[in-house]
């Protein structure tokens, strides 16, 4: 049977940007597992998604006409229950084939299978495959069902009575076989054709009649003037930005951002970027401001010169290409002028007031009905700020003599003066004009007006970076101040939420707790910060009063999950992971050298025989309950465990020493040498013998054992 490529296009106004990649995608990609579903496609169909603002359509190669037949096997009956005792159909096996289109000719065919326990009657037939035409009514049927769609509106058809709902209103369907038209296929009131429209002003014809699936594309660009394809025009668009970039000189260059340019693909059907400037005087206002503004209402794309700072020039994408493009350009930079001149206002209003004045306006921002206002959340964090900055100093201080000084109890005030000023100040932008206007530049607009009001750096850049690491592979805080305020603020929010019982669900997690307890995770990690996890929480819950419950066990579960999931994905092996996590480590700043040392233990020739071994110490000890690691050596009878009693006293302080100076590879190596007497101890010595003193001491002995051998992390965990 002779395959020809298909092509499907829906025709509609225009449709919302954001949406637009992901309904393409969806569209075909439905239409081509329909067809598959029901035969109608070859085992080498490729499939080709095409969006445009004004349209959706797919292109499949190698799609039949119509289905091969199947052979269809149908299960009818047990054959007692089919045949009477001399053979013949009974009254129910012939309802049944008359329900199947058959008589009783058919019996002497029937097949007779064993099931197992009985025989059983199979009708065998073909079933006629499919139509294209029918095929694909039922995919394009499905595809239109399953659209992701964001909201969807009703409308009425041409006939004036018959409503249809839909993303947008649909105008026309094309449905190509080859050069064939699928003759009865509809879709949204529409029947299927082979015409389309182009661009609005610049397609050379309207409309524009497809002569094949294969001419779509190229059609649509030579006599349509439109580039159907989503990937092409946005490919398109960045050669002509980088284009435009290269033409200003200077070593300037477009500002990257990637939903950007993918809602200015789906805004334009044939792209034409432009320069355009506005006067200088605007730098003079944070450059994130202008930015924003640039990007969230013009979808314009800022030009930055090579240090990154942003220049008075940026760049249009049109969907119109006129000769002279001077009218467009000026009535861009028209239009960008008061968006500027409203961000300098607001600037500049804002300075007129201090951050400090604007405290007492947070008591009136209502945070969360349950856990009261900003100005309250304020305090909170302020309280644990102060617990995480005592705990980070008197940590750093430890072997530290310029701490543990004079001069050390300067620089830990000055700390806390800092942490306090940052953790009061962090929040006033909320009240800002700029920030009211921009939500997005909280944090950003509070370190710009920390330092118009004069205060240290240090507090500058914690309340602009107390909101980080805001995404996934954004940067930390750059000073201790800003890590404290950050942690403080993170740990506010998860021990609040956590506190009355507001927890994330599924895949809904309005409070970003998530982001929240993995940015708290990178900071102990990578700043490398001598913090225990439990003394962070226990810090934190007595802000709160008796607002909450107190939830630490469950956080700190919550938190250990998060750390997990963030290695594996960072490539360590799910028994990596959970013999270290298993001992729930409190620095986790140490958790990346206990799983480096992990891995290199594993690689051992006596790694295998020790985790199985940890594995069963464990199983005894858990059997056994309260042991005590205490020794009686006069009580050791076997030589076994004399021997292995002498390598513990031998080679342990030696582990022990390595484990406190950090070194945990070394450490766990050391103790492989354990591995022989372990293995003759359990060949030949009887832990549970009958007499009690025996019993606990060899038990105290394998308490001992397992004390040492599991400090870096639960070997067990790692016995196959």
């Amino acid at each position: 049977m002779n395959h020809q490529n298909l092509l499907v296009e829906l025709f509609v106004e225009e449709l919302p940007p954001k949406a637009l990649q992901k309904l393409g995608d969806a569209f075909a990609g439905v239409l081509l597992e329909q067809l598959q579903a029901q035969g109608l496609t070859s085992a080498h169909s490729q499939l080709t998604a095409f969006a445009s603002p004004r349209r959706l359509a797919a292109h499949i190669t190698e799609v039949l006409p119509a289905a091969a037949d199947k052979a269809v096997s149908q299960k009818l009956m047990p054959v007692a229950v089919g045949l009477d005792a001399s053979g013949q159909p009974t009254p129910a096996l012939l309802k049944k084939l008359t329900a199947l289109g058959a008589d009783a000719a058919s019996v002497p065919q029937l097949k007779r299978v064993h099931d197992g326990k009985a025989e059983v009657l199979f009708f065998e037939s073909m079933a006629k495959g499919a139509l294209l035409a029918d095929g694909l009514q039922k995919a394009l049927d499905e595809a239109i069902a399953k659209l992701p769609i964001p909201k969807v509106m009703r409308y009425q058809l041409q006939d004036g009575w018959t409503s249809v709902h839909f993303v947008r209103p649909a105008h026309g369907l094309v449905a190509l076989h080859g050069t064939q038209v699928l003759v009865g296929v509809q879709a949204l009131g529409l029947t299927a054709g082979n015409t389309t429209h182009g661009h609005r002003f610049e397609a050379s014809v309207d409309p524009v009649v497809i002569q094949s699936a294969d001419s779509y594309a190229e059609q649509l660009r030579s006599e349509g003037a439109v580039i159907a394809s989503f990937a092409e025009r946005r490919a398109e668009i960045a050669r002509q930005l980088q284009a435009a970039a290269d033409r200003v000189g200077g070593g300037v260059r477009p500002i990257e951002d990637a939903a950007l340019l993918d809602e200015v693909t789906a805004l334009v059907e044939r792209p034409n970027v432009l320069v355009c400037e506005f006067e200088k005087e605007f730098l003079a206002v944070p450059q994130e401001c202008l930015i924003l503004t640039m990007k969230a209402n013009q979808k314009y794309f800022p030009l930055l010169d090579a240090e990154g700072k942003l220049t008075h020039r940026f760049l249009v994408v049109s969907n119109i290409s006129p000769q002279d493009a001077s009218a467009v350009i000026q009535g861009n930079e028209r239009v960008v002028r008061p968006r500027l001149a409203d961000a300098k206002f607001f600037f500049d209003q804002d300075r007129k007031k201090t951050l400090v004045s604007r405290v007492d306006q947070l008591a009136k921002v209502v945070y969360h009905n349950k856990l009261g206002t900003q100005g309250e959340r304020v305090e909170r964090v302020r309280h644990i700020a102060k617990a995480i900055a005592t705990q980070l100093f008197t940590a750093l201080a430890q072997g530290n003599a310029a701490l543990d000084s004079q001069e050390g109890e300067i620089a830990q005030d000055y700390l806390l003066t800092c942490v306090d000023n940052a953790a009061l100040l962090a929040k006033t932008d909320l009240v800002t004009d700029m920030v009211g206007e921009f939500p997005e530049l909280q944090g950003i607009m509070g370190g710009y007006y920390a330092v118009s009001d004069g205060l240290p750096d240090e507090v500058a850049h914690a309340i602009e970076d107390h909101y980080k690491p805001r995404f996934a592979g954004d940067a930390l805080p750059r000073e201790n101040v800003g890590v404290v305020v950050a942690l403080a603020d993170k740990l506010e929010t998860l021990v609040g939420m956590f506190g009355i019982g507001n927890l994330p669900t599924g895949d809904r997690d309005p409070f970003a707790l998530r982001r929240h307890a993995l940015g708290v995770i990178r900071m102990l990690v990578e700043k490398e910060l001598p913090l225990d996890l439990d003394a962070l929480l226990a810090s934190a819950v007595p802000a709160f009063g008796d607002k909450i419950e107190d939830t630490s066990a469950q956080l700190a579960d919550f938190i250990y999950d998060r750390l997990a999931g963030s290695l594996r994905e960072q490539g360590y092996s799910a028994q990596e992971v959970d013999a270290v996590i298993a001992l729930r480590p409190q620095r986790l700043a140490l958790v990346p050298r206990q799983l480096e040392a992990v891995r290199a233990f594993t690689q051992l020739e006596e790694a295998p025989a020790l985790a199985a071994a940890n594995k069963r110490v464990t199983n005894i000890l858990k059997k056994a309950g309260e042991v005590d690691p205490h020794v009686n050596e006069e009580l050791l009878q076997e030589p076994a465990e004399k021997d292995l009693y002498a390598a513990l006293q031998r080679f342990v302080p030696e582990a022990n020493a390595q484990f406190d100076s950090g070194d945990y590879t070394a450490s766990l190596q050391t103790l492989a040498v354990l591995r022989a007497p372990v293995d003759a101890f359990f060949d030949d010595v009887m832990v549970n013998a009958e007499e009690l003193a025996l019993r606990l001491n060899r038990q105290g002995l394998l308490k001992k054992l397992h004390m040492a051998m599991n400090r870096v992390a639960d070997l067990s965990r790692l016995a196959v």
